[in-house]
C-alpha cells in the first residue's frame, strides 16, 4: 500500500481585523495499490475522525459501495488511520446524513 497525505486549507480572505468568514484545514489521504486508490479526509479540528470519500478504480473515481469496506486495501487503510489516532471512521455512503460509521 502506498500512502500519500497532503495538507489543504480552504479559507475566505481575512477581513481588516484578520478574521475569516470561513477557514477549514484538513488532510487528504490517498491509499493506493496497483488498481485501487481510496481517498479519505480528516479535518485538523476533528483530529480523531476521518471520512473515506470515494474510490478511484483504474484511474476513474466512483462512490464507495458496502463491498469496498471488506477490500484488503480498505482494511489496511482503516488500520493505518486508527494507528494515527483516527478512532472515529466514517464513509460517504450517500444515505442519511451522507456518512456511515465504518464497522
Amino acid at each position: 500500500m502506498r500512502i500519500e497525505c497532503t495538507r489543504h486549507v480552504d479559507a475566505s480572505e481575512p477581513d481588516e481585523d484578520g478574521a475569516y468568514d470561513y477557514h477549514y484545514e484538513y488532510d487528504i489521504y490517498r491509499f493506493a495499490n496497483e488498481a485501487l486508490c481510496l481517498i479519505a479526509r480528516s479535518y485538523v479540528d476533528e483530529a480523531d475522525e476521518a471520512h473515506f470519500l470515494n474510490v478511484e478504480e483504474h484511474g476513474r473515481a466512483r462512490l464507495m459501495r458496502p463491498a469496498d469496506l471488506r477490500h484488503p486495501l480498505f482494511i489496511e487503510a482503516a488500520a493505518h488511520l486508527r494507528t494515527a489516532g483516527k478512532q472515529r471512521l466514517r464513509w460517504l455512503s450517500g444515505r442519511g446524513d451522507g456518512y456511515e460509521l465504518v464497522p
